[in-house]
């Protein structure tokens, strides 16, 4: 090849370089150009050979914050029951060697419902006999001192006291059952000993594992007996007022109750059904959205359980008219059949975060064999064809009480299954609230 021949090749390597150049110096020069059009600063924005372009970077997104999960609901349930009612036969059966007494081997056969409960309250038909005084029974009762700690020893943690009974014994028996159930650390609402506390709510706190609610318990009674109007005993005895109770709530609600329950004696004696009265009343409270439950005692045999328009949340509000007895020696020898089943309601009560609400009513029974010293034994192991030792009660009588018992209630309600609760209760001291 000649020598010649490279020299056009070179020449046009030369030429590409200096155009490239000058596009560059162009690209860059009109960059400025347009940077100082625009108002930015000149001594920042002077061009270099060979500079390039900014590149704009696109602004990280926010991120988005992970929510909070929901808070998991937390089931508690409350267990009340009927008339505690120690009649003379009750006394003498409870009777220890030493000449006290005992009532915790009747209830024994049915502690699992009262102490698996997480919150149990008691029905209290009866005052204790004053100290110094001897126990009286039927007609005009006064109960051992014993059996408060019995009741609290087998697990309620507290009752009502409001009755026809419970000044039987007058303002000092009243006042000393009020004192033992206090060193006992039994909860009461319904008596007094002073105006103030006989009217006030029981407030107890409830917790278990992490979750809890406040409690608010109310009781009163429409009458004294002899049928006197209660209210003239006010000072030391809730007469029973609907919208007195209502108000009572709304300001239970206002000193930081979740719920309320409301435990009233009223009604007729051996009475299936409410009568008018008790329907006047539960209506009242329904729909004044400041009662959560009410679950009553008095007639001695169950009352039908059922669920009325309105209620605390809208969603309604239960009321069992009558749970009926609890310990007593009252059954179908004396009395009606039914007089010797002890329905025991269970309230559902479900804790979502701040949210408290009463979620469902059943109820279980426990069946009192009065020949057999008075024990409450649970009405389903019966059915089921347990015998237990020294129970006295036939086939027969087991079936028929169960019969009667259901005639009143139905089955879409019962629930045979202990409760298993097992939550910390503290019964707040009177003054501590409101």
């Amino acid at each position: 090849m000649p020598a010649h021949s490279r020299t056009p090749q070179r020449v046009y390597v030369v030429r590409r370089i200096a155009a490239l150049a000058v596009v560059v110096l162009v690209a860059v020069l009109g960059t400025w150009a347009v940077s100082r059009a625009l108002g930015s600063d000149p001594a920042a924005e002077v061009p270099t050979a060979g500079a390039t372009a900014p590149v704009e970077v696109e602004p990280s997104p926010t991120p988005t914050p992970t929510p909070s999960p929901e808070p998991e609901p937390a089931v508690f349930t409350l267990v009340t029951a009927g008339d505690v009612l120690p009649h003379a036969t009750v006394n003498r059966n409870a009777q220890t060697a030493d000449g006290g007494y005992d009532y915790a081997p009747m209830m024994e056969p049915a502690r699992q419902w009262i102490e698996g409960a997480d919150i149990a309250l008691c029905s209290l038909e009866v005052p204790l006999a004053p100290e110094g005084e001897a126990p009286s029974a039927y007609p005009v009762f006064g109960a051992p001192e014993q059996l408060i700690d019995s009741l609290r020893r087998v697990g309620w943690d507290g009752c009502a006291t409001a009755t026809n009974h419970s000044l039987d014994r007058g303002v000092p028996g009243l006042v000393r059952t009020l004192e033992v159930m206090d060193e006992v650390g039994l909860g009461h609402t319904g008596t007094g000993r002073t105006p103030e506390e006989t009217v006030s709510a029981q407030f107890y706190e409830v917790e278990r594992d992490g979750a809890s609610f406040t409690l608010a318990h109310l009781s009163a009674t429409t009458f004294h007996n002899d049928y006197t109007d209660p209210s003239q005993y006010a000072d030391s005895l809730h007469a029973l007022d609907a919208e007195a109770i209502v108000e009572l709530a709304r300001g239970a609600r206002e000193d930081g109750a979740d719920l309320v329950l409301f435990t009233p004696h009223w009604g007729q004696e051996y009475w299936h059904e409410p009568d008018g009265l008790q329907q006047d009343i539960a209506a009242t409270l329904a729909a004044s959205g400041q009662v959560d439950v009410v679950l009553g005692g008095h007639s001695h045999v169950p009352q039908p359980l059922i669920r009325l328009d309105g209620g605390a949340d809208g969603d309604g509000m239960w009321v069992g008219y009558s749970m009926g007895n609890f310990l007593s020696n009252q059954d179908e020898k004396c009395c009606d059949i039914t007089t010797a089943t002890a329905m025991i309601p269970r309230v559902e009560i479900t804790v979502t975060g701040e949210d408290v609400r009463v979620t469902d009513v059943t109820w279980s029974a426990a069946m009192i064999d009065t020949d057999g010293r008075q024990r409450l034994h649970p009405i389903q192991p019966l059915l089921d064809g347990d015998r237990p030792d020294g129970l006295t009660l036939t086939d027969e009588r087991i079936r028929a009480r169960w019969d009667a018992m259901t005639s009143v209630l139905g089955t879409d309600r019962y629930d045979p299954a202990p409760p298993s609760g097992g939550a910390e209760v503290t019964v707040v001291p009177r003054g501590q609230r409101g």
